[in-house]
């Protein structure tokens, strides 16, 4: 079985979807999926189907749901006849108090993400920044679009696409650390402008667009952004930038010599 929830749902078994329309089997089909190989209890899939307003019929209801998805893959297992012997109860399988995708979580495209994401995150602390970006552009590269973009979100699914998109956004940030570490300021510098409109109280991406900016002979720049963010910081929040920000606007003014980058970018294209 092959899973994606990096962008529309989309789940295969032997080449054939299994993805329903209606709206609450496709909620728990994203769920299973997003658990891949782990048991996901039964009040937590009523929880994301119903909310508080559990209805009396939830159990039976939520088998009937159960059952529709066990149909589909019965069909996807018809259409290989070559394939190992499996049926719709191996594959979504019955657990004790809940059920589960019997996959292996590297099925499943979030699980690909999280273990590339690591990968270069752990080169990043070590000072690799050309393995830290190649390992976080193999993982960023795996999103189509916001987690599960197409189906209807509860309560459970609501909180696991937040921490999936945060978890995106951690990833992109550090991949951009990697990147001007590696001396690539001039070529980060339109990304980073859409980036700071589309998150204009983000204070990291500004820091790292005021070094791009630096580091491309643009500091006036740099002290441009830094006033727009804490104007917008004072008027929506009442708060005035981070002493990390502030301590970057002071390095901006002195002319601070690691803002310059010459030598990072020598040593990235020399490498």
């Amino acid at each position: 079985m092959d899973i994606e929830v990096l962008g529309e749902l989309a789940v295969y078994e032997n080449g054939v979807s299994v993805v329903p329309s209606a709206g609450k089997p496709r909620q728990i089909l994203a769920l299973l999926s997003l658990w891949a190989g782990r048991v996901v209890p039964v009040p937590t899939l009523m929880e994301e189907l119903w909310g508080d307003a559990v209805p009396r019929s939830a159990a039976t209801t939520l088998q009937t749901y159960i059952l529709q998805l066990r149909r589909r893959m019965a069909a996807a297992l018809r259409d290989a006849p070559d394939s190992p012997a499996r049926t719709p109860k191996d594959v979504l399988a019955t657990a004790f108090g809940g059920y589960r995708v019997a996959v292996t979580p590297e099925s499943c495209d979030w699980s690909q993400f999280r273990r590339l994401a690591v990968q270069g995150r752990d080169a990043l602390t070590a000072g690799d920044a050309r393995s830290a970006s190649a390992h976080l552009t193999r993982a960023l590269a795996l999103w189509r679009g916001p987690a599960l973009v197409d189906v209807p979100v509860g309560r459970v699914l609501g909180l696991e696409t937040l921490y999936m998109e945060e978890t995106r956004m951690q990833a992109l940030e550090e991949r951009i650390e990697a990147d001007l570490r590696l001396g690539y300021h001039a070529s980060l510098l339109g990304e980073l402008r859409t980036l700071v409109a589309r998150h204009p109280l983000h204070e990291n991406l500004c820091a790292q667009l005021m070094t791009a900016l630096c580091r491309s002979g643009s500091p006036w720049r740099a002290l441009q952004e830094f006033r727009q963010l804490r104007e917008r910081l004072r008027r929506e929040l009442g708060v005035e930038p981070s002493p990390r920000l502030q301590r970057l606007h002071q390095a901006v003014l002195s002319g601070a010599p690691e803002l310059d980058g010459g030598e990072t970018f020598v040593q990235a294209r020399s490498a």
